[in-house]
């Protein structure tokens, strides 16, 4: 059975590889994404259909509506549920 030693600049490059790895997911990841569609809204907001299209209609969430597609700017998003927090 073989040891093999870790240096410090093997550590260096693994902790290198592993923060290019989550960035990568990261930038991945629907929470950071611009512009999010329908069902990634839903789940992240964990609401129904209806209550998305109702949010919609009822204009407390603007949208864009491309070739049958509705998509959803994370930063409005965001401001809606800002808007409706409640202080303590």
């Amino acid at each position: 059975m073989a040891v093999e030693i870790l240096t410090k600049d093997d550590l260096q490059q693994f902790k290198n590889d592993l923060f290019a790895e989550l960035k990568k997911v990261i930038k991945d990841s629907p929470a950071t994404t611009k512009y999010l569609q329908s069902f990634e809204v839903r789940k992240m907001l964990n609401i129904s259909p209806g209550t998305l299209q109702h949010l919609r209609v009822s204009g407390q969430l603007p949208y864009t509506k491309l070739g049958g597609k509705i998509f959803y700017d994370s930063e409005d998003i965001r401001k809606m549920i800002e808007k409706g927090k409640v202080k303590a």
